[in-house]
């Protein structure tokens, strides 16, 4: 380990709090055969993690990264990510925008829980697929084996969403709306939801065609925001 990446293993050793080490295992389910299992926390709240990314991400080569990436510590995944945010929104050239995109796909297996997912996704590999007209990208991981991958496609159209562009969203949470896992059903509800807020119309529409099919955490998550009649028709099958 070379000297610039021990110094930000010890920014973020400083900044360890001992009882949010305690609890982010239970938080982040990471007991045996749990999504998050065998995963290691320093205890380090994210906004803390935000700045550290902020400090170097400058300073920091993409190899460099690729080492703090594969860390077994969340937190040194989550700050390297939010490094690699940092790098790509402020790229102009379209071929370092490039680097950092291939960076992100051939790293995936460390983008391995839901904040991870969520902090990244849409900010890097959703902002590039719709600026350059590569939604080809997201529909691989969508149609993967991979829960995680899965999820990253759908909040990777978070970016579209918006830019008031849904085709996306809708095709991929119908692609995966049957999928066993809560953490999708959370994702999808959470998008369309998201989608509901930039046009309503397209939300209820959607919703007249599927929601008899979702998952009920789907559904909730969908309607959230509704006027308290219409969700309780949604929830009560009445339309």
């Amino acid at each position: 380990m070379n000297n610039l990446l021990k110094e930000i293993h010890e920014a973020l050793d400083v900044l360890s709090i001992p009882e949010k080490a305690e609890f982010f295992p239970k938080f982040f389910k990471t007991g045996k055969g749990e999504y998050g299992e065998d995963d290691l926390f320093l205890g380090v709240k994210v906004p803390d993690q935000r700045s550290v990314a902020k400090e170097y991400y400058s300073k920091i080569s993409l190899e460099e990264l690729s080492e703090l990436l594969s860390s077994k510590f969340h937190e040194h995944r989550l700050t390297a990510l939010f490094m690699l945010i940092f790098k790509f929104e402020k790229a102009k050239d379209i071929k370092v925008k490039d680097e950092i995109v291939e960076f992100y796909l051939n790293h995936l297996q460390y983008v391995n829980n839901w904040d991870l997912v969520d902090s990244s996704c849409y900010k890097i590999l959703g902002r590039y697929a719709f600026e350059n007209q590569k939604e080809s990208l997201l529909r691989k991981l969508s149609a993967s084996e991979e829960m995680w991958h899965k999820r990253i496609a759908v909040v990777g159209t978070m970016y579209h969403v918006k830019k008031g562009s849904f085709d996306l969203t809708k095709e991929f949470v119908t692609h995966n709306l049957k999928h066993p896992h809560d953490l999708m059903h959370k994702a999808n509800g959470w998008l369309l939801r998201e989608m509901g807020q930039k046009n309503e119309t397209e939300l209820i529409n959607y919703l007249n065609l599927y929601y008899k099919e979702m998952p009920r955490t789907c559904l909730r998550y969908a309607i959230e925001k509704l006027d308290e009649a219409l969700r309780q028709d949604y929830l009560k099958g009445r339309i």
